[in-house]
């Protein structure tokens, strides 16, 4: 089998990947619900449990040669929604400023927007920036440094400062991120369709 086999992407369904996203997209309202009670050591067990399935996922979509479209979208879909979920608990007890649940929802109703001019000029989302990818990953690690203060007291004299910290630099980099796809955007619906760059799957920056 070739390289160029093996990184095909399908428009399969059901595969076993897929299957493992669907599953972490289940347990996001199990996550927020024990968010939301206090129960922060199982609400990190569940986002133990998440990131081990979003290791798996990629690894067998690769290794069986699975990968796919609708695999491409739910990973990130599901990367955002645990970060809601777990801003909107921590919001909802008065651990977390309600500002940063706008700061970075906000990011990404902008970021809707500019999808719906790019497909109203005949574009799909554009390839993915790496300055998203280590925006959306200092807030996933964030947040859960923050729970874990909560459930461990005695850890929280180093976990929420450094919470903290990996919160406001990944919401200051979503924005970041944000502009420039805001600016990538203006300058691709004003040249020709024909010079276009190649459409991309996935819209995580």
């Amino acid at each position: 089998m070739t390289d160029s086999a093996a990184q095909e992407v399908s428009g399969r369904v059901f595969t076993i990947p897929n299957l493992l996203s669907f599953a972490r997209l289940l347990l996001v309202p199990v996550f927020l619900t024990l968010l939301i009670q206090g129960e922060d050591l199982w609400a990190l067990v569940i986002l133990i449990i998440s990131s081990i399935t979003d290791f798996l996922d990629g690894f067998l979509a690769r290794s069986l040669n699975q990968v796919s479209r609708l695999g491409q979208l739910l990973d990130p879909a599901a990367d955002r929604l645990y970060i809601f979920a777990a801003l909107i608990g921590l919001a909802w007890r008065d651990l977390v400023p309600w500002w940063i649940v706008l700061i970075i929802v906000g990011r990404d109703v902008c970021l809707l927007v500019l999808g719906i001019v790019l497909a109203n000029h005949g574009f799909g989302p554009l390839p993915v920036h790496q300055l998203g990818k280590v925006a959306t990953f200092c807030l996933f690690y964030a947040l859960p440094m923050i729970m874990l203060g909560e459930a461990f007291p005695v850890l929280s004299w180093w976990s929420e400062p450094l919470g903290w910290a990996f919160a406001l630099w990944g919401a200051f980099l979503y924005w970041w991120a944000g502009i420039i796809y805001a600016i990538e955007t203006a300058r691709v619906i004003r040249i020709p369709r024909v010079q276009a760059p190649s459409v991309s799957d996935t819209l995580d920056i």
